[in-house]
């Protein structure tokens, strides 16, 4: 295996002395495959990190604030949050759950969530967050491959002003096997439920924690248990590779020291908000563990932002004085169109920063942040990472100048050197303001300790491509400043209710099709899932003269659904009499988008090349 040999930031060291030790480690890295071995011979429990140690000073802190979509709102204080976890814990044990079992939380943001992932980290099992909106047919496929004993679910998740049944989706899902042997249901919407042997109630688990109870002692059965620094502590997927799922495994003190990290450059001190759903790895690792384990106040809201006016992200900014919130520019462009069509909205006096992270923010959307929400110099920060790096890595100032207008430079930490470097094909750094990819040069705590899937070893080429550095994959370009900018990735990857799907992968699935002669593949925003995936086709002679188009249509969205998984599968089909060369694969794909809707449900549209290139403006 390839390995990073290069020693990392010394700066780790400073990272590691924010971690309760249960046992000290003994060297700070050792190199070995991937990007080494961290924090050797010591012992931790992250939920200690997160609560335990905070009792002391902040046991009456609050520690969550949370809101639901139809305006409930709870907050829980840190004492209260760990009350919860020891009783969930406790309750795990007794049904059998042990070191190292999975277990699979198929909940939207709620409290709830947070306990379940600080409970399984207590008593060291391994966690897997299943996106709420996932259909039956995908969920299934995840519950086939994850070999969980529990699975945690609720009646009915809120999401944009209806109800998903979730309980019922997780039942018909367990239908097609596996190996759960209990489903812990949260009480969500009221809503009636079908129930089962091995169905619970999560709140009879954790009744001890109800408010006028009195909590049993700790004893064995809540006591957090101490694990290795790479000892897993939960799984993300990643996109589909050779046609197969893959996901990465992150260590518990590994995570934790790059959670740490980050939080530490991001914090202001004040109440911090990750506005995204807990299905994106940024919000589990970012906006819970980072700043749980600072001892801050994180906010959790469950919907989406426009339920129930578009207002509604300033109304919870304003509400908990948020002083940094952390978002998609997906989410930000998306707000930016609803606040288009709204009367002026009043600055928000609270809020000093707000960092964007999954994708590249243009400087015309971070100026609008700044005009549209605060009320004084708003420090507008852009953040990179990957899953496989646990999160955020880099986080560069979009405006500078904010930050000592603001008076927050001071508070604001530096993070440790991840080495970053844009090459060539051959490995060799480029010049300034030439393209190439992003390579990291230093080893980084939070990158996975481990990988699972039956196509798991493509993922070492992010140490093979380029021996002795970690290639991203990401497309990147200095200016002569050194400021980065991140231009999109090499293997056309989007994210489809939470999990990877690769555009490339279901282009070739299409494209070896024998009724296929020519296929292209892109995607466009969806409400239920986020984005959604669109393809464009030309026909072989295969279909004959006179094909049954919707026939067609169903054969080969068959097709990718078989190979990648029901997330990959098309929403909407072209058949397109040709494909010309006076495109290129951008503006090809940003045609396709907007003609790729069906004349009816499921059934594909026919359109000319002639109309593609009128759609491209061409």
């Amino acid at each position: 295996m390839p390995e990073l040999r290069t020693p990392p930031s010394q700066d780790w060291a400073q990272v590691a002395e924010l971690i309760t030790w249960d046992t000290p480690y003994t060297q700070l890295w050792e190199a070995g495959g991937r990007s080494g071995s961290w924090f050797t011979g010591g012992e931790l429990n992250l939920s200690v990190n997160c609560l335990d140690r905070h009792l002391p000073d902040r046991g009456d802190q609050v520690a969550v604030h949370w809101e639901g979509e139809p305006g409930d709102r709870r907050s829980m204080t840190y004492a209260e949050l760990h009350a919860q976890v020891g009783a969930l814990a406790k309750a795990l044990r007794g049904m059998g759950v042990t070191t190292g079992d999975r277990v699979g939380l198929h909940l939207g943001w709620l409290p709830e969530t947070v306990v379940a992932m600080l409970a399984c980290a207590r008593i060291g099992a391994v966690h897997t967050v299943l996106p709420a909106p996932l259909p039956v047919e995908p969920l299934a496929d995840r519950l086939d491959l994850l070999d969980l004993k529990v699975l945690f679910t609720q009646d009915g998740a809120w999401r944009h002003g209806t109800v998903l049944p979730l309980k019922a989706r997780a039942d018909e899902a367990l239908l097609a096997g596996g190996s759960v042997q209990h489903t812990i249901v949260v009480r969500r919407t009221g809503m009636d439920v079908a129930w089962f042997e091995g169905d619970r109630w999560y709140h009879d688990l954790v009744a001890a924690t109800r408010p006028g109870q009195v909590p049993e002692p700790a004893d064995d059965l809540s006591a957090p248990v101490s694990v290795a620094p790479d000892h897993p502590i939960a799984t993300v997927p990643l996109a589909n590779k050779g046609g197969q799922s893959v996901s990465v495994v992150h260590g518990t003190g590994t995570m934790l020291a790059g959670a740490l990290a980050v939080h530490g450059k991001l914090r202001t001190g004040g109440v911090f908000w990750c506005a995204g759903d807990i299905a994106w790895a940024v919000t589990q690792i970012h906006g819970i563990y980072g700043p749980l384990a600072h001892g801050d106040t994180a906010v959790m809201f469950e919907g989406t932002l426009d339920v129930p006016t578009y207002t509604r992200a300033w109304d919870i900014i304003r509400r908990y004085d948020v002083e940094h919130m952390v978002t998609s520019p997906s989410v930000v462009r998306t707000v930016r169109g609803w606040a288009r069509e709204l009367p002026e909205v009043s600055a928000l006096p609270s809020l000093q920063r707000v960092t964007t992270a999954g994708e590249p923010v243009e400087e015309e959307l971070a100026q609008w942040l700044g005009e549209a929400f605060a009320a004084r110099h708003l420090q507008v920060s852009d953040a990179w990472g990957q899953l496989e790096l646990g999160g955020i890595v880099r986080v560069t100032d979009s405006n500078p100048t904010a930050a000592e207008a603001a008076g927050t430079e001071e508070a604001l930490s530096s993070m440790p050197d991840c080495g970053l470097d844009i090459v060539d094909p051959s490995g060799e750094s480029v010049p300034d303001g030439e393209i190439g990819e992003a390579v990291l040069r230093l080893p980084w705590a939070g990158t996975l300790v481990g990988v699972e899937g039956a196509q798991a070893a493509v993922v070492d080429t992010h140490w093979t491509r380029h021996p002795g550095t970690y290639s991203t994959g990401d497309l990147a370009v200095r200016d002569g400043s050194g400021s980065v900018s991140f231009l999109g990735r090499t293997d056309d990857v989007v994210s489809v209710s939470g999990q990877l799907v690769s555009l490339r992968e279901v282009r070739e699935v299409l494209a070896e099709h024998p009724y296929v002669s020519g296929a292209e593949v892109t995607w466009r925003k969806d409400p239920e899932t986020g984005r959604s995936i669109l393809a464009a086709v030309a026909l072989s002679t295969e279909v004959g003269p006179d094909p049954d188009l919707d026939a067609v249509a169903v054969e080969l969205m068959d097709a990718v659904r078989e190979v990648m998984g029901g997330l990959a599968r098309p929403r909407a089909l072209l058949v397109v009499d040709r494909f010309g060369d006076e495109l290129g694969r951008t503006e090809r794909a940003r045609a396709i988008a907007t003609l790729a809707t069906p004349d009816r449900a499921g059934s594909p549209r026919q359109v000319t090349w002639a109309q593609i290139l009128a759609a491209a403006g061409e």
